[in-house]
């Protein structure tokens, strides 16, 4: 994919109506998907300064979920979202990603030197394709955190990280985002993006599968409270084996043979 030669858009004189100072670095955000990550993702962006413009809700649920995380914030059409935004946070489900922007800009929606970030694991630069060539700035951010779609995720994501893909040029705006956010930025280029959301998916769904089988095997025992059982070995069976893999120890968990076995490698590798 062609590396678009853009100015940075903090540098743009444009206002939006969310009334974002851009010669300040703060931009006015439009969320796009009030499910389980767009709106903890708005309310980090919000707490670094940057205004939201508005959010797109569909079903009644996420209309309260949006309200809860993000209160005040006006519930607008796609259309009006991306006209009033200097950055749209594209949230939305894999698989409706490709259509939603080819469909902006069919429409001619999109507005050069406005920032476009999808969430996507899967997906990199390419699926942006179709808002770069009306002049938008593209960038693929992907949180690898398994959302629950509370404030509780405002606090997981400072454990986090996410895996940016950009180009060349405006990688530093990507890392920056995600540092405002709170998370720890990693680039990965737009080739090992189909291998990176594998190994997400691959520790997500594992994860789930063996929670799920070792609750019902619990359950079936008879024995009260079997998530709550298994909740300390799991995160500390889960610590041992990204220390393991990683050759550090996982987050909150001290190595007790590194007191007799000289220093230790510490960090928080994450599934």
């Amino acid at each position: 994919m062609t590396d678009p030669s853009p100015r940075d858009p903090r540098d743009d004189p444009r206002r939006p109506a969310g009334g974002s100072d851009r010669r300040s670095g703060r931009l006015g955000v439009g969320i796009v998907g009030a499910g389980r990550v767009g709106p903890v993702l708005g309310a980090a962006l919000a707490a670094a300064g940057h205004a939201i413009v508005g959010i797109s809700a569909v079903s009644e649920r996420s209309r309260d979920r949006a309200e809860a995380i993000l209160p005040g914030v006006p519930v607008l059409t796609v259309p009006e979202i991306v006209e009033r935004s200097e950055l749209v946070l594209l949230a939305v489900p894999d698989d409706q990603l490709a259509d939603l922007v080819q469909g902006l800009a069919a429409t001619g929606t999109w507005q050069p030197g406005q920032l476009v970030v999808h969430t996507s694991p899967r997906h990199g630069l390419e699926v942006l394709r179709p808002a770069l060539s009306s002049g938008a700035i593209p960038l693929a951010i992907h949180p690898a955190l398994a959302f629950t779609g509370t404030t509780i995720d405002l606090v997981r994501l400072r454990d986090a990280w996410c895996a940016v893909t950009a180009p060349t040029p405006v990688q530093p705006i990507g890392q920056a985002l995600v540092v405002e956010m709170g998370a720890e930025p990693v680039i990965v280029a737009e080739a090992d993006r189909p291998r990176y959301a594998e190994a997400i998916a691959t520790a997500t769904e594992f994860s789930a599968a063996i929670v799920a089988q070792s609750v019902g095997l619990l359950t079936e025992l008879g024995l009260p409270e079997p998530g709550r059982l298994l909740a300390p070995l799991m995160r500390s069976a889960m610590d041992a084996a990204l220390g393991e893999a990683g050759g550090a120890v996982g987050p909150g968990t001290i190595d007790m043979a590194s007191f007799d076995d000289g220093p230790t490698a510490f960090g928080d590798p994450r599934a």
